[in-house]
């Protein structure tokens, strides 16, 4: 043991706290969700890639959702089903690899939000601009729009655990199910004020211009509905808006309750299995959504298990 706390490279994770006896039904839960998230969302990926009636801007931006969420869910659930039956003093985690968890974790939550953001500018030209649709959302757009939200989240999540990176260490354990930015610093006892004031903009700047874009998307796209008397309008706004208000408000209301329970040190294990939740959830939701209220998408199934 003192020889493994002089070898910082080595980490102790906390992993999944169950019990003995909760072990093998948390396992095959967690198994049995991890397979629905990439059989339902690779599933999507390929339908939209093979059916050329689905290949338009709004169904390939559907793509962006379900490679993201299959990554997202990838990161943790196949950590956590390996420490399920591993003693909780064996949970060990190489530093780099604990690096590279973190920096997926955090770029998988702020993909979620740029994705998101320009589904929402989609839905706005299709419904507010619907003549001018076709020329402004090409192809091209969509692929270059598409770059930028993994791009952008790539750099600020580079910044973020960059910072962490940078500080000497002088804990070893892991008090997480997973490796996250906050785990990454509280290595440290160092100064992390940095750390601190740049992770706080990074989540109100991310925030900030995802509930924005929503609130000012959603806003003009009620004023044009309630404005105009075409029913057809109005019945197809109401369905594409709603399935993704719906991926929306998921994905946001499970990664607020992760930031407001940070603020509560007594409620950490509450944090820690809303963490879990937040990689599992959305993901197991979203292809739900997307091919059960998307006609286009849920005509395609049917026809697929009918032949």
């Amino acid at each position: 043991m003192e020889n493994r706390t002089l070898d910082l490279d080595v980490l102790l994770l906390e992993g999944l706290k169950v019990s003995p006896q909760s072990s093998l039904p948390v396992f095959v839960l967690l198994l049995l969700l991890y397979i629905f998230i990439m059989v339902s969302n690779i599933g999507l990926v390929v339908l939209i890639s093979m059916e050329r009636s689905l290949q338009q801007p709004m169904y390939l931006l559907f793509c962006n959702m379900s490679i993201n969420d299959a990554f997202g869910a990838s990161i943790i659930v196949p950590r956590l089903l390996a420490d399920v039956f591993t003693p909780p003093a064996g949970r060990y985690i190489g530093y780099i690899d604990c690096v590279v968890q973190a920096f997926c974790a955090h770029f998988h939550g702020s993909t979620s939000h740029t994705v998101l953001m320009i589904m929402a500018f989609d839905r706005y030209v299709a419904i507010c601009n619907p003549l001018r649709y076709a020329a402004i959302m090409t192809q091209r757009t969509v692929v270059a729009l598409s770059a930028w939200a993994w791009v952008i989240s790539m750099v600020m999540v580079l910044i973020l655990v960059g910072l962490s990176v940078r500080l000497s260490r002088c804990r070893w354990v892991v008090f997480n199910p997973f490796c996250d930015n906050a785990s990454l610093f509280k290595l440290s006892c160092e100064s992390v004020l940095v750390n601190q004031v740049y992770g706080l903009g990074y989540t109100v700047l991310l925030l900030g211009c995802s509930l924005g874009s929503m609130a000012l998307t959603y806003l003009r796209i009620a004023t044009v509905c309630l404005s105009s008397r075409n029913e057809a309008l109005n019945s197809r706004a109401l369905q594409t808006c709603a399935t993704h208000l719906a991926v929306y408000l998921i994905m946001f209301v499970s990664g607020s309750v992760i930031i407001v329970l940070h603020r509560f040190p007594q409620l950490s294990d509450h944090r820690k299995f809303a963490s879990i939740l937040f990689h599992v959830v959305p993901p197991a939701m979203n292809a739900v959504i997307y091919g059960l209220q998307i006609k286009g998408v849920r005509q395609k199934i049917l026809v697929m298990f009918t032949k």
